[in-house]
């Protein structure tokens, strides 16, 4: 069997809790909401919590997908919750958010794959907080034009959905997601003038041209914003890790994407797809501004 990696130094993290932590946890719990920040074990919930912003994850906690990256529970979902749009959006005004982040496990099990509850989740926080900003992270929908139409129309501000690795280690580790068909889902999204958003992990075996080639396709896309962080394998039961990507190989990492014309990229060990969502928003507002 062979020996896990031991963890380098710069992966080690402080939780932290501060009162902004506390009110946020209380509401996420007594809203009985779920977010990736605690079922993907993010590294960075208590800085983000801490500063009064989550992820929340709709559409429930269980996923039709098995990617053995990932930590969220696969099997039969539950029937959707048609009261969790209205309550996603009250949650998100008692927490005085100014940009929120919505993502979802994947519904294949539903004949519209889920699209339809994404809109209402939309519409819904778009009317209970009107000055907010919204990202959200979708799934794939199975490459389906006409579905991830619907969530353009819905005019989020930032259409994010994860390429997750290369080229060659995607079969590996997503169990029904293409490479190709992924690209595709960023492609229409960028066409459709909507802000356009992607997120990889490193360290499972892919090579230093490998990502620089999967920059490539994505800036051929027209998707601008780009994250790279540590893969950390939630168990024994999923992927190993392969290698602990050094902080100046991130710090390479983003020079490369910026230039190579990404206009934002969060690159490090400890960074995940929505870690600073909200700079990105900003960043963005303001030079559409000039």
């Amino acid at each position: 069997m062979k020996e896990r990696i031991r963890k380098p130094g710069w992966l080690k993290i402080n939780i932290g809790a501060n009162g902004r932590y506390t009110e946020t946890k209380r509401i996420v719990e007594t809203h009985r909401l779920h977010t990736i920040c605690s079922s993907g074990r993010c590294p960075n919930m208590g800085e983000c919590w801490g500063k009064g912003t989550a992820t929340f994850m709709i559409a429930g906690n269980i996923c039709t997908r098995n990617c053995k990256f990932c930590n969220t529970q696969t099997g039969k979902p539950l029937p959707l919750d048609p009261g969790e749009p209205k309550q996603v959006a009250e949650s998100i005004r008692l927490m005085k958010l100014e940009h929120a982040v919505i993502t979802s496990v994947d519904r294949d099990d539903l004949p519209d794959l889920g699209a339809r509850h994404w809109v209402d989740t939309i519409h819904e926080i778009k009317a209970a907080n009107p000055q907010l900003t919204i990202e959200v992270l979708i799934p794939d929908f199975q490459g389906n034009p006409q579905l991830i139409n619907k969530i353009v129309e819905a005019g989020p501000d930032i259409i994010s959905h994860n390429m997750e690795t290369v080229r060659r280690i995607t079969p590996l580790v997503r169990s029904v997601a293409r490479y190709e068909t992924s690209l595709d889902v960023l492609r229409q999204v960028a066409r459709s003038g909507t802000t356009t958003k992607t997120g990889i992990m490193v360290g499972l075996s892919e090579t230093a041209g490998e990502v620089e080639e999967l920059m490539d396709d994505l800036i051929r896309t027209g998707c601008r914003i780009l994250t790279i962080g540590q893969y950390l394998q939630p168990s024994h039961k999923h992927y190993p890790v392969a290698e602990y990507i050094t902080p100046q190989q991130f710090h390479s990492y983003k020079r490369i994407a910026l230039d190579k014309g990404f206009e934002h990229v969060e690159s490090g060990p400890l960074v995940r797809s929505s870690y600073c969502a909200e700079k990105h928003i900003g960043k963005t507002r303001r030079e559409n501004n000039h």
